[in-house]
C-alpha cells in the first residue's frame, strides 16, 4: 500500500496520543478530577497543570500562525459563525456530564486503557451520541433549535471570532499587535498562573503532563497544518479534540473496509493504547466495573451529555479546553468557562444531595456562587 499525506498525518496523530494516553495515566491528569480539587477541597494544584497546557498550547500555536506556517482562521474555532448558544448550553451539559461520570472524555479514553469498563460504557454511549448530534436524530435539534440563534460576525465586519480580531478592531491596533497582546496574556498568563503556586512547582507529575499536553496541541497544528498541507490534497486543519471523533471512531471502526483514517480517529485510538500500554508495563491495569445500578446510570447519562453537549460545544475540555484556546477563539473561552460551571454546580448539588433533596440543594448551590441572598438567620 502507498502512504498518502492522510497516513502519514495519521500516523503521527496516533505516536503523540500514545504519548498523551500514557503521560495522562502516569500522572493522573484529570480535568474534572483538577475542579473537584478546588472545589470540595480548595486545591488547585491540579487545575494550574490544566493552566500550564494552555498557556504553552496559546504561546506555541499562536508564534507558529504569527510566522505563516499555517493559517488558524482554517480551523473550525475561528469561523465568523458564533454559536453562542450552543457554547454556553454545550459547555454546561458536558460539565454535568464529566462530573457524573467521573472524567471528561480524555480521562475516559485513558481510563478505558487501564481496562476501567465504566468507562468504556461511557465511550461507547458518548461515541454514539455525538455521532446522532453530528449527522443523525438529535442533529434535527440542532440544525432546528440551537443554530438559529448563531450570530454571523462577518456581517458585523468581523472576518473571525479570534480575540486577537476583537482586541485589534476596538484598540485601533494592528491585527499583528493584537495577537502579540493576546497571546501574552492568555499565553503568559496561566503559565504564570501555575507557577505561581509552590505547591505546584513541587509536583513533578503536574508539571510533566501540562507541558506535555500543551507541546502536544502545538504539534498537532503543525501535523495537519504544516505536514498535512498536501498542494493537491490537504488534510483538515485541526489539533487534539477527543468528542466528535470518538463518534467518527465508532463509524471507522464498523465501516473500515471503505473509510479512510483521520487524524481525529488516530487519536482516539492512540491514547487508549497509549494508557493501556502504560497501565500493563506499570503493573497499574486493573478491571473495574459498575459498583451500584445508581452508578451505572450516572456513567450511562454522562455518555449521553458529554457527546451531546460535546458536539454542540464544538468540543471538551482539551478539544476547546486547550485546542480551542490556543487559536484565542472567543467562543472556546465560553465554552471553557460553561464547563467549570457544570462541572462545580454539579459537585456542589452532589455535595448536598447526601443529605437534601433537589430543590433545597439546588438553592445552597445557588446561595454558594453568590446568585442568590443568603437566607437570613433568626434572632
Amino acid at each position: 500500500m502507498e502512504f498518502e499525506t492522510f497516513h502519514i498525518v495519521a500516523l503521527l496523530a496516533f505516536l503523540g496520543a500514545m504519548v498523551f494516553g500514557a503521560v495522562a495515566n502516569k500522572t493522573h491528569f484529570c480535568i474534572m478530577g483538577s475542579i473537584s480539587d478546588w472545589i470540595n477541597m480548595g486545591s488547585r494544584t491540579r487545575f494550574r497543570a490544566w493552566m500550564l497546557a494552555v498557556g504553552i498550547a496559546v504561546l506555541g500555536t499562536q508564534y507558529l500562525w504569527g510566522i505563516d506556517w499555517f493559517d488558524l482562521r482554517r480551523s473550525v474555532y475561528l469561523t465568523p459563525n458564533f454559536g453562542w448558544l450552543a457554547y454556553i448550553l454545550g459547555g454546561f451539559l458536558f460539565g454535568i456530564g464529566m462530573t457524573l461520570g467521573a472524567g471528561c472524555g480524555q480521562r475516559t479514553l485513558v481510563r478505558v486503557g487501564g481496562g476501567n469498563l465504566k468507562s468504556l460504557v461511557v465511550l461507547l454511549i458518548m461515541g454514539v451520541t455525538a455521532y446522532m448530534t453530528m449527522r443523525g436524530l438529535l442533529a434535527v435539534f440542532r440544525f432546528e433549535v440551537i443554530e438559529p440563534s448563531n450570530i454571523d460576525l462577518a456581517q458585523r465586519g468581523f472576518t473571525d471570532q479570534s480575540m486577537n480580531t476583537f482586541f485589534a478592531s476596538i484598540t485601533g491596533f494592528s491585527e499583528q499587535a493584537g495577537m502579540c497582546t493576546m497571546a501574552t496574556i492568555f499565553g503568559f498568563g496561566p503559565i504564570l498562573y501555575a507557577f505561581w503556586d509552590k505547591t505546584f512547582r513541587g509536583s513533578h507529575d503536574n508539571i510533566l503532563a501540562g507541558s506535555v499536553i500543551g507541546l502536544l496541541v502545538v504539534g498537532g497544528w503543525i501535523v495537519t497544518g504544516v505536514v498535512g498541507n498536501d498542494e493537491f490534497d490537504p488534510v483538515r486543519l485541526e489539533s487534539i479534540t477527543l468528542i466528535g471523533p470518538s463518534g467518527d471512531t465508532l463509524n471507522y471502526l464498523m465501516t473500515f473496509t471503505g473509510s479512510s483514517i483521520s487524524f481525529g480517529v488516530a487519536v482516539v485510538l492512540g491514547m487508549i493504547l497509549g494508557s493501556f500500554v502504560y497501565a500493563i508495563f506499570s503493573g497499574t491495569f486493573r478491571i473495574e466495573t459498575f459498583a451500584s445500578k445508581d452508578d451505572m446510570i450516572n456513567h450511562m447519562v454522562a455518555g449521553v451529555l458529554m457527546g451531546f453537549g460535546g458536539v454542540l460545544a464544538m468540543g471538551c475540555t482539551i478539544g476547546q479546553g486547550v485546542t480551542g484556546m490556543s487559536t484565542l477563539a472567543l467562543g472556546s473561552l465560553m465554552v471553557l468557562v460553561s464547563i467549570i460551571l457544570g462541572c462545580a454546580t454539579t459537585l456542589k448539588m452532589q455535595y448536598y444531595m447526601l443529605d437534601e433533596n433537589f430543590l433545597p440543594s439546588l438553592r445552597h448551590t445557588l446561595v454558594d456562587f453568590k446568585l442568590l441572598p443568603a437566607p437570613q438567620k433568626s434572632a
